[in-house]
Protein backbone atom coordinates (compact mmCIF):
# COMPACT_ATOMS: atom_id res chain seq x y z
CA UNK A 1 0.00 0.00 0.00
CA UNK A 2 1.09 3.65 -1.06
CA UNK A 3 1.27 6.22 1.73
CA UNK A 4 -1.60 9.06 1.94
CA UNK A 5 -0.47 12.45 0.16
CA UNK A 6 0.20 14.86 3.44
CA UNK A 7 -1.77 17.54 1.43
CA UNK A 8 -3.68 17.51 -1.84
CA UNK A 9 -1.40 18.89 -4.19
CA UNK A 10 -4.16 20.26 -6.62
CA UNK A 11 -7.79 20.43 -5.44
CA UNK A 12 -10.74 20.25 -8.35
CA UNK A 13 -13.99 21.39 -7.13
CA UNK A 14 -16.78 20.84 -10.36
CA UNK A 15 -19.84 22.71 -10.30
CA UNK A 16 -22.93 20.79 -11.67
CA UNK A 17 -26.25 19.91 -12.59
CA UNK A 18 -25.17 15.77 -12.24
CA UNK A 19 -22.96 15.38 -9.62
CA UNK A 20 -23.45 11.73 -9.93
CA UNK A 21 -20.95 11.45 -12.81
CA UNK A 22 -18.63 12.24 -10.37
CA UNK A 23 -15.42 10.92 -10.03
CA UNK A 24 -16.65 7.92 -12.93
CA UNK A 25 -13.97 7.09 -15.27
CA UNK A 26 -11.60 9.64 -12.21
CA UNK A 27 -11.98 6.80 -9.85
CA UNK A 28 -10.53 4.11 -11.15
CA UNK A 29 -6.77 3.85 -13.21
CA UNK A 30 -3.99 6.47 -12.76
CA UNK A 31 -6.58 9.11 -11.81
CA UNK A 32 -8.48 7.11 -9.10
CA UNK A 33 -5.10 5.71 -7.42
CA UNK A 34 -3.73 9.01 -7.29
CA UNK A 35 -7.50 10.63 -5.62
CA UNK A 36 -7.11 7.38 -3.16
CA UNK A 37 -3.18 8.26 -2.38
CA UNK A 38 -4.69 11.95 -2.05
CA UNK A 39 -2.18 13.68 -4.43
CA UNK A 40 -5.34 15.65 -5.70
CA UNK A 41 -9.03 16.32 -4.47
CA UNK A 42 -12.42 16.52 -5.90
CA UNK A 43 -15.25 17.90 -4.82
CA UNK A 44 -18.80 18.54 -6.17
CA UNK A 45 -20.97 21.08 -5.98
CA UNK A 46 -24.78 20.69 -7.00
CA UNK A 47 -25.91 23.92 -8.42
CA UNK A 48 -29.60 23.25 -7.81
CA UNK A 49 -28.57 23.50 -3.89
CA UNK A 50 -28.37 27.55 -5.22
CA UNK A 51 -31.31 27.65 -6.28
CA UNK A 52 -34.05 30.10 -4.66
CA UNK A 53 -37.42 29.04 -5.43
CA UNK A 54 -38.89 25.76 -3.83
CA UNK A 55 -39.03 23.97 -7.45
CA UNK A 56 -34.64 24.45 -7.40
CA UNK A 57 -34.78 26.07 -11.07
CA UNK A 58 -31.75 26.83 -12.72
CA UNK A 59 -32.76 27.99 -15.87
CA UNK A 60 -35.09 30.32 -17.55
CA UNK A 61 -35.91 31.28 -21.47
CA UNK A 62 -33.26 33.22 -23.68
CA UNK A 63 -33.62 37.33 -24.00
CA UNK A 64 -34.15 37.75 -27.61
CA UNK A 65 -36.31 34.30 -28.48
CA UNK A 66 -34.68 31.35 -29.68
CA UNK A 67 -34.76 27.78 -28.43
CA UNK A 68 -33.72 25.75 -25.55
CA UNK A 69 -33.14 27.63 -22.13
CA UNK A 70 -30.44 29.35 -20.48
CA UNK A 71 -28.69 28.53 -17.23
CA UNK A 72 -29.82 31.62 -14.89
CA UNK A 73 -27.07 34.27 -13.52
CA UNK A 74 -28.17 34.58 -10.04
CA UNK A 75 -27.97 30.57 -9.81
CA UNK A 76 -24.70 30.34 -11.08
CA UNK A 77 -22.88 33.21 -8.96
CA UNK A 78 -24.22 31.59 -5.74
CA UNK A 79 -22.36 28.46 -6.97
CA UNK A 80 -19.67 29.93 -7.92
CA UNK A 81 -18.77 32.06 -4.54
CA UNK A 82 -19.34 28.81 -2.93
CA UNK A 83 -16.92 27.11 -4.72
CA UNK A 84 -14.06 29.49 -5.56
CA UNK A 85 -11.13 30.06 -3.22
CA UNK A 86 -8.32 32.90 -3.35
CA UNK A 87 -6.17 32.04 -6.43
CA UNK A 88 -8.74 29.40 -7.73
CA UNK A 89 -8.16 29.22 -11.45
CA UNK A 90 -12.19 28.97 -12.65
CA UNK A 91 -12.68 27.46 -16.09
CA UNK A 92 -16.16 26.84 -18.00
CA UNK A 93 -16.08 24.14 -20.47
CA UNK A 94 -17.27 25.76 -23.74
CA UNK A 95 -17.47 24.84 -27.06
CA UNK A 96 -16.44 27.82 -27.93
CA UNK A 97 -13.57 27.90 -25.69
CA UNK A 98 -10.05 27.73 -26.00
CA UNK A 99 -8.75 24.71 -27.21
CA UNK A 100 -7.38 22.57 -24.58
CA UNK A 101 -3.82 21.58 -25.53
CA UNK A 102 -0.71 19.32 -24.22
CA UNK A 103 0.10 23.52 -23.46
CA UNK A 104 -2.70 24.26 -21.56
CA UNK A 105 -2.77 20.92 -19.66
CA UNK A 106 1.11 21.27 -18.47
CA UNK A 107 -0.49 25.04 -17.37
CA UNK A 108 -3.13 24.12 -15.43
CA UNK A 109 -1.04 20.56 -13.37
CA UNK A 110 1.21 23.69 -11.91
CA UNK A 111 -2.41 24.89 -10.33
CA UNK A 112 -3.12 24.26 -6.83
CA UNK A 113 -6.99 25.02 -7.35
CA UNK A 114 -9.17 24.92 -10.12
CA UNK A 115 -12.95 25.01 -10.08
CA UNK A 116 -14.84 23.77 -13.30
CA UNK A 117 -18.52 24.66 -14.47
CA UNK A 118 -20.41 22.53 -16.42
CA UNK A 119 -22.78 23.87 -18.20
CA UNK A 120 -26.14 22.66 -19.76
CA UNK A 121 -29.24 23.22 -21.90
CA UNK A 122 -27.83 26.59 -23.87
CA UNK A 123 -24.99 27.65 -21.76
CA UNK A 124 -24.89 29.72 -18.95
CA UNK A 125 -25.37 33.73 -18.60
CA UNK A 126 -23.01 36.00 -19.85
CA UNK A 127 -23.18 38.50 -17.23
CA UNK A 128 -21.88 35.88 -14.84
CA UNK A 129 -19.10 34.87 -16.37
CA UNK A 130 -18.19 38.03 -16.99
CA UNK A 131 -18.64 39.05 -13.38
CA UNK A 132 -15.79 36.17 -12.11
CA UNK A 133 -13.51 36.52 -15.29
CA UNK A 134 -14.46 32.72 -16.09
CA UNK A 135 -12.06 31.60 -18.51
CA UNK A 136 -13.78 29.06 -21.58
CA UNK A 137 -12.09 26.15 -22.25
CA UNK A 138 -13.30 23.88 -25.10
CA UNK A 139 -12.47 20.11 -26.45
CA UNK A 140 -12.96 20.75 -30.22
CA UNK A 141 -15.26 21.83 -33.15
CA UNK A 142 -18.09 19.71 -31.81
CA UNK A 143 -20.73 19.95 -29.39
CA UNK A 144 -22.02 17.85 -25.81
CA UNK A 145 -25.30 18.00 -24.19
CA UNK A 146 -22.99 19.34 -21.35
CA UNK A 147 -20.19 20.25 -19.72
CA UNK A 148 -19.39 17.00 -17.44
CA UNK A 149 -17.72 14.94 -20.40
CA UNK A 150 -15.28 17.80 -21.02
CA UNK A 151 -14.63 18.45 -17.46
CA UNK A 152 -13.37 14.60 -16.81
CA UNK A 153 -11.20 14.61 -19.65
CA UNK A 154 -9.89 17.84 -18.94
CA UNK A 155 -8.73 16.64 -15.37
CA UNK A 156 -7.54 13.08 -16.48
CA UNK A 157 -4.91 14.84 -18.41
CA UNK A 158 -3.98 17.16 -15.37
CA UNK A 159 -3.95 14.99 -12.85
CA UNK A 160 -1.29 12.29 -15.26
CA UNK A 161 0.77 15.42 -14.93
CA UNK A 162 0.65 16.04 -10.84
CA UNK A 163 4.20 14.82 -9.29
CA UNK A 164 4.05 11.34 -8.12
CA UNK A 165 0.79 10.15 -10.28
CA UNK A 166 2.99 8.23 -13.34
CA UNK A 167 4.87 5.73 -12.59
CA UNK A 168 7.66 6.30 -14.94
CA UNK A 169 8.15 10.09 -14.96
CA UNK A 170 9.85 10.15 -18.14
CA UNK A 171 6.77 8.37 -20.53
CA UNK A 172 5.42 11.96 -19.95
CA UNK A 173 7.85 13.35 -21.67
CA UNK A 174 7.81 10.71 -24.47
CA UNK A 175 4.10 11.19 -25.30
CA UNK A 176 2.07 12.97 -28.26
CA UNK A 177 2.48 16.43 -28.28
CA UNK A 178 5.38 17.08 -25.27
CA UNK A 179 7.66 17.84 -28.20
CA UNK A 180 5.55 19.24 -30.18
CA UNK A 181 4.92 16.17 -32.42
CA UNK A 182 2.51 12.77 -32.56
CA UNK A 183 3.55 9.93 -30.80
CA UNK A 184 6.48 7.20 -32.32
CA UNK A 185 4.73 3.44 -32.83
CA UNK A 186 5.33 1.26 -30.21
CA UNK A 187 5.75 -2.46 -29.99
CA UNK A 188 6.56 -5.49 -27.49
CA UNK A 189 6.50 -9.06 -27.40
CA UNK A 190 6.26 -11.23 -29.69
CA UNK A 191 9.13 -10.34 -31.75
CA UNK A 192 7.17 -11.69 -34.70
CA UNK A 193 3.37 -11.30 -34.96
CA UNK A 194 0.81 -13.30 -36.47
CA UNK A 195 -2.40 -11.46 -37.23
CA UNK A 196 -5.96 -13.02 -37.94
CA UNK A 197 -5.53 -12.18 -41.89
CA UNK A 198 -2.28 -14.74 -41.64
CA UNK A 199 0.46 -12.15 -42.35
CA UNK A 200 3.49 -12.53 -40.30
CA UNK A 201 4.55 -8.99 -39.38
CA UNK A 202 8.00 -8.07 -37.39
CA UNK A 203 8.95 -5.93 -34.96
CA UNK A 204 11.61 -3.14 -36.92
CA UNK A 205 14.57 -4.42 -36.75
CA UNK A 206 16.03 -1.21 -35.14
CA UNK A 207 13.83 -1.81 -31.85
CA UNK A 208 15.90 -5.19 -31.30
CA UNK A 209 19.39 -4.04 -32.23
CA UNK A 210 20.22 -2.95 -28.15
CA UNK A 211 22.02 0.21 -29.56
CA UNK A 212 19.95 3.42 -28.09
CA UNK A 213 21.22 6.16 -30.39
CA UNK A 214 19.68 4.15 -33.05
CA UNK A 215 16.55 3.71 -31.65
CA UNK A 216 16.29 7.22 -30.62
CA UNK A 217 17.11 8.41 -34.07
CA UNK A 218 14.62 6.04 -35.08
CA UNK A 219 11.80 6.87 -33.11
CA UNK A 220 12.75 10.44 -33.42
CA UNK A 221 12.09 9.91 -37.79
CA UNK A 222 9.12 7.84 -36.64
CA UNK A 223 7.23 10.77 -34.98
CA UNK A 224 8.39 13.45 -37.33
CA UNK A 225 6.59 11.00 -40.40
CA UNK A 226 3.52 10.43 -38.82
CA UNK A 227 3.28 14.57 -37.10
CA UNK A 228 3.49 15.29 -41.14
CA UNK A 229 1.31 13.08 -42.59
CA UNK A 230 -1.24 13.10 -39.69
CA UNK A 231 -1.22 16.74 -38.45
CA UNK A 232 0.36 19.52 -40.77
CA UNK A 233 -0.89 21.74 -38.79
CA UNK A 234 1.17 20.77 -35.98
CA UNK A 235 4.28 20.15 -38.61
CA UNK A 236 4.71 23.60 -39.16
CA UNK A 237 4.61 24.24 -35.86
CA UNK A 238 7.30 22.27 -35.48
CA UNK A 239 9.39 23.40 -38.48
CA UNK A 240 9.29 27.13 -37.29
CA UNK A 241 10.47 26.22 -34.05
CA UNK A 242 13.20 24.11 -34.95
CA UNK A 243 14.23 27.02 -37.88
CA UNK A 244 13.71 29.10 -34.64
CA UNK A 245 16.32 27.25 -32.57
CA UNK A 246 18.58 26.58 -34.81
CA UNK A 247 19.01 30.43 -35.19
CA UNK A 248 19.20 31.05 -31.86
CA UNK A 249 22.29 28.58 -32.04
CA UNK A 250 24.32 30.74 -34.95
Amino acid sequence: MSEKAAEPRLTVRVLTLFPEMFPGPLGVSLAGKALERGNWALETLDIRDYARDKHRSVDDTPFGGGAGMVMKPDVVDAALVAARRPGSRTIYLSPRGRTLDQELVRELAAERDIVLLCGRYEGVDQRVLDAHAVEEVSLGDFVLSGGEPAAICLVDAVVRLLPGVMGNEVSGEEESFSSGLLEYPHYTRPAVWTGHDGMARAVPEVLVSGHHAKVKAWRLAEAERITRERRPDLWRKYEAAKSVSARGLD
